[in-house]
């Protein structure tokens, strides 16, 4: 048996949070609880009686206002990358959503992403960055600063709502979606009441109606194999070895099906998975006669099993005004302080 996609009453839940309808409306008053919840724990933090934490070195938020994937990791390997163009020493934190090893893990080659959660491993797969998970952010950032003295900034990929590590610096990312309907969980998708004050707000798509630097997501014009081999899609298009099947366990994994017909692939069968999918269950045996092709977040997990599965990366373009502005902050952070 296949693996089940995302339950139905899940996909109702995002229809939902799309518009403010019947549902929405009835899920409004345990938004009402909610905010109220948040905004205590907020005020616990403004008032000092919830402790937030420095570490020696800047911390960059790149996060989420809205409940489930906008892009986010993309962003944060465009930024690590283009941090590391210009000669600056960073490292990434993350919480390591779905992870099954508990406590302060360091992300390497050798570590299942099962064990890590698949988003850490694929940007230190991507960018050979230095990447620590912990359910306590300020603990990764330690650790990291620890084993690796000479960071000079921490990317922390999520944690706009993490108020225990102190950040310089945060980086709202939204896709088509925007804000939704407006609601709070669970009523709408927000996290936090909006509007909030952001440094950078990066987004994509036309549905937003805020300000903020347009970015462009979009796929590589290749795809990798597990040795690090690049296959040009242009290839797979004319001189299919076999058909293929696309699957993807992302938020929207329709898009990343787009995506691909898009650049001319024809796509004999498809598989949506959950987001997150750990594929445990997976059978490959099921899938013989298919060339695998997924992202490289599902790829991560999925090459263990099948290691001639093909990844196609995903990337988010950023505008030059959106690095001018980023680059700007960055300086400052990393400008010498100026003695009294």
């Amino acid at each position: 048996m296949p693996p089940s996609p995302t339950p139905a009453w899940q996909q109702t839940l995002l229809r939902a949070w799309t518009q403010r309808g019947l549902l929405a409306w009835s899920l409004w008053p345990l938004s009402l609880l909610y905010r109220l919840l948040i905004g205590l724990r907020a005020a616990l933090f403004h008032t000092g009686l919830l402790a937030t934490r420095r570490v020696a070195v800047p911390v960059v938020i790149v996060g989420n206002v809205v409940a489930g994937g906008a892009g986010k990791t993309p962003v944060v390997i465009a930024l690590v990358e283009h941090l590391q163009r210009r000669g600056i020493r960073v490292g990434v934190i993350s919480r390591g959503y779905g992870r099954s090893l508990a406590g302060c893990q360091e992300v390497t080659q050798q570590r299942a992403a099962q064990e890590v959660g698949d988003e850490p491993a694929l940007i230190h797969r991507r960018t050979g960055a230095p990447v620590f998970v912990a359910e306590e952010r300020v603990h990764a950032a330690q650790a990291l600063l620890a084993r690796h003295p000479q960071t000079q900034i921490i990317l922390s990929d999520d944690g706009l709502q993490h108020l225990a590590l102190h950040r310089d610096l945060e980086i709202g990312v939204f896709d088509e979606r925007g804000v939704g309907n407006g609601f709070l969980l669970p009523a709408g998708p927000l996290r936090e009441p909006w509007p909030r004050r952001l440094d950078l707000v990066l987004r994509s798509g036309t549905a937003p109606t805020f300000d903020g630097f347009r970015i462009r997501r979009t796929l590589a014009d290749h795809a990798v194999t597990q040795d690090g081999s690049q296959i040009p899609l242009r290839e797979l298009a004319s001189q299919p070895t076999a058909p293929l099947l696309a699957l993807a366990a992302i938020a929207q994994p329709e898009v990343f099906f787009t995506m691909l017909r898009q650049l001319g692939l024809t796509l004999q069968s498809t598989l949506a998975l959950p987001d997150h999918y750990d594929f445990k269950s997976f059978s490959a045996n099921e899938y013989k006669g298919y060339r695998l092709i997924c992202t490289e977040k599902d790829a991560v997990k999925l090459w263990p099993l099948c290691p001639d599965a093909l990844a196609v990366p995903l990337m988010a373009v950023l505008p030059d005004e959106a690095w001018q502005a980023f680059d700007s902050r960055i300086d400052t952070l990393l400008a010498p302080a100026t003695p009294p």
